[in-house]
C-alpha cells in the first residue's frame, strides 16, 4: 500500500530561511511567466537583514530564462547574487554582470538540463518551482511555464513548491513533459507538427526532498511591450514580402513552415503582419515563447498550432486564455525548453527563425548580446538554437539607433553570437540582404546596399576599399574604428547632421 505523504506548508520567511550563504538555488519561470514569486522576495529580504548586521550571504541563481521582475531585479537590489545563468534580465542585474560583481554564464537553452545533470553549475542544492498543484505522490502540475522546472526537481536535493492559485487547473492539458535520458541512450524526438505530444501533463518530485509549500495567488509580471514604429512597421514589410516570394518561388510549400518569433515589439510586428497579408496562409509555430500579439492571431484563426515552453502573456491577455480554454487548450503545447528549443526538431520541422540584432557586420555576423562587445544586455536565449537549425534564418534590427549616432550595420561585430554560416537573412527598415549562396564580397555588397542606412553606406564603402584583401577583407586598425568613435564622442560618425538623417 503506498505511502501518502504530508507536506509542510510554511510562510515564505520561513521557506527561505533555509536557502544558505553559497547555496546554488534553481527557480521555475521562463521569463516571468511561471516564475517563483514569493519565495524570491523573501530571500531577497533574509539577504538585507543579514547583511545589515555584517554577515555574509549571496547565492547561485538558475532559472529557465529571465525572470527580471520576479527573480533578478529582487536579489540583484539586495546584492544578494554571486552567479546567474542561463539568461538574464534586468538593469540592476545587468550592471553587477557588467562590473564583474556577479559571474554570469550565457548559454543556449536547450543545454541547460544536461549542463546541470553533469555537474557545469554545482550541485543544485535547492529548487523553488511554482506549480498549480503538488500531489501526495509527487506530481507536480507547473503553471504558465515548464522551462528547467522538470530537472531542477528531478536533481535538487531539496525543494520547495508555491503553489499558486491564481493560475488555471487546466494548465495540464496543454502540458506535454519527458525528460532526455543521457547520451549514448537519446532517442529520436518524433515530433511531426508543433501539437505532437509524448511524454505527461505533471513533472515529478520525490515527496521526501519537498521541505516547504507556500500557498500564493499572484499573477505572472509580465509587462507590455510597446507599440511598433514606422520603421518596425518597414520590417515586417520586408520580411512579409521576401516569404511570400519564398512561397511563389516553391521555396516553402503552399502549406508554410512553422515559425519562431523572439521577443520583443519587432516580432510582435512580424506576426501581426504576416497575419493580415491575405496570400500567406494560416500557420504554426514552433518556438520558445507565446506572447500576447499571438493570442489575437490564434482566436482568428491566422495561428492554428503553436508548441512552447512559456506563456509570455500580460495578466489581461492571459485571463483571456484561461476563460476560454476550450479553444486555445488543444491548439497550445506547453514543453521543457530542452524539448521546446530542440535542434533537430527545428530542423526536421522545418522551422523559419525570425529574431532581433543590436548589430550586423558586412559579412553577416549577428551581436545579439553585448554593447561594444564587453557589456551584457540580456544573452543569446534561444536564437542560436533557432538560427543554427532553421530552414530559413532570419535577423531583424533598425538600420540606425539614438537618432542616427549608432549605425546597426558595422564593419565588425566586436562580439558575435551567430556567425555568418548560420545568418541567412538580414532585414532592416531599409531593406532585406539574402544571403544564401553568397561569397564574402557578395555578402558585403548586398548588406550595404540594402540594409545599412544612406547615413553610413559611403563610410562602410570605403572601409571596404581600404581593407586587406583576403577571403573576408578587414582593417584590423580601423574594424571598430565606429564603436571607438561612439565611446569617445556619443556618435559613431561625429561629423554626421543628424537632422538631416533623422527622416530618411
Amino acid at each position: 500500500m503506498s505511502t501518502v505523504h504530508t507536506y509542510p506548508h510554511v510562510s515564505p520567511e520561513e521557506a527561505a530561511s533555509h536557502i544558505f550563504h553559497g547555496a546554488t538555488v534553481a527557480f521555475s519561470g521562463f521569463t516571468n511567466a511561471g516564475a517563483a514569486k514569493v519565495v524570491p522576495r523573501a530571500i531577497a529580504e533574509r539577504a538585507k537583514a543579514l547583511h545589515d548586521r555584517e554577515e555574509p550571504f549571496k547565492i547561485r541563481v538558475l532559472t529557465g530564462a529571465s525572470s527580471g521582475t520576479s527573480i533578478d531585479e529582487p536579489l540583484a537590489q539586495q546584492n544578494a547574487m554571486s552567479y546567474r545563468a542561463p539568461y538574464q534580465s534586468g538593469p540592476k542585474l545587468r550592471s553587477q554582470i557588467n562590473n564583474q560583481e556577479v559571474e554570469y554564464v550565457d548559454m543556449h537553452l536547450s543545454h541547460l538540463p544536461q549542463t546541470v545533470l553533469a555537474g557545469f553549475h554545482g550541485n543544485i542544492d535547492f529548487a523553488v518551482i511554482e506549480a498549480s498543484e503538488l500531489k501526495s505522490d509527487g506530481r507536480v502540475y507547473l503553471t504558465s511555464s515548464i522551462g528547467a522546472s522538470p530537472a531542477y526537481l528531478k536533481y535538487a536535493d531539496k525543494v520547495i513548491i508555491e503553489v499558486n492559485h491564481y493560475h488555471s487547473q487546466r494548465l495540464r492539458e496543454m502540458t506535454d513533459i519527458f525528460m532526455l535520458p543521457p547520451p549514448p541512450h537519446r532517442f529520436p524526438v518524433p515530433f511531426h507538427d508543433p501539437l505532437t505530444k509524448l511524454g505527461y501533463p505533471y513533472a515529478v518530485v520525490d515527496p521526501r526532498k519537498v521541505i516547504a509549500v507556500i500557498e500564493n495567488d499572484e499573477s505572472d509580471k509580465i509587462p507590455q511591450f510597446a507599440d511598433g514604429d514606422e520603421r518596425g512597421d518597414k520590417i515586417a514589410e520586408h520580411v512579409v514580402r521576401f516569404l511570400l516570394d519564398e512561397m511563389l518561388a516553391g521555396r516553402i510549400p503552399k502549406e508554410f513552415l512553422p515559425l519562431q518569433s523572439g521577443v520583443g515589439n519587432v516580432g510582435n510586428g512580424v506576426m501581426a503582419a504576416l497575419a493580415r497579408n491575405p496570400y500567406i496562409p494560416p500557420f504554426s509555430m514552433y518556438s520558445e515563447v507565446f506572447q500576447d500579439s499571438l493570442v489575437d492571431l490564434m482566436e482568428s484563426g491566422r495561428l492554428t498550432a503553436a508548441s512552447t515552453t512559456s506563456l509570455t502573456l500580460t495578466p489581461e491577455v492571459l485571463k483571456r486564455i484561461y476563460d476560454n480554454m476550450d479553444f486555445f487548450a488543444p491548439r497550445i503545447v506547453l514543453r521543457p525548453q530542452e524539448l521546446s528549443n530542440h535542434p533537430g526538431v527545428i530542423r526536421r520541422l522545418g522551422v523559419i527563425s525570425i529574431n532581433t540584432a543590436l548589430e550586423v557586420d558586412i559579412y553577416g555576423n549577428v551581436n545579439s548580446s553585448h554593447v561594444f562587445g564587453t557589456d551584457i544586455m540580456n544573452g543569446i536565449g534561444g536564437s542560436g538554437e533557432f538560427t543554427r537549425n532553421a530552414y530559413i534564418s532570419i535577423f531583424m534590427c533598425p538600420s540606425i539607433a539614438k537618432g542616427g549616432k549608432i549605425s546597426s550595420i558595422v564593419p565588425m561585430c566586436p562580439h558575435i553570437d551567430n556567425n555568418e554560416h548560420s545568418v541567412q537573412i538580414i532585414v532592416t527598415d531599409q531593406g532585406l540582404a539574402d544571403l544564401r549562396g553568397l561569397g564574402p564580397m557578395q555578402r558585403a555588397e548586398k548588406i550595404i546596399e540594402n540594409c545599412a542606412h544612406p547615413a553610413y553606406r559611403e563610410y562602410l564603402w570605403k572601409y571596404i576599399e581600404t581593407a586587406r584583401t583576403g577571403h573576408i577583407p578587414h582593417d584590423l586598425e580601423k574594424c571598430f574604428e565606429l564603436h571607438l568613435n561612439l565611446m569617445e564622442t556619443g556618435s559613431m560618425l561625429p561629423d554626421l547632421d543628424l537632422n538631416e538623417i533623422a527622416g530618411v
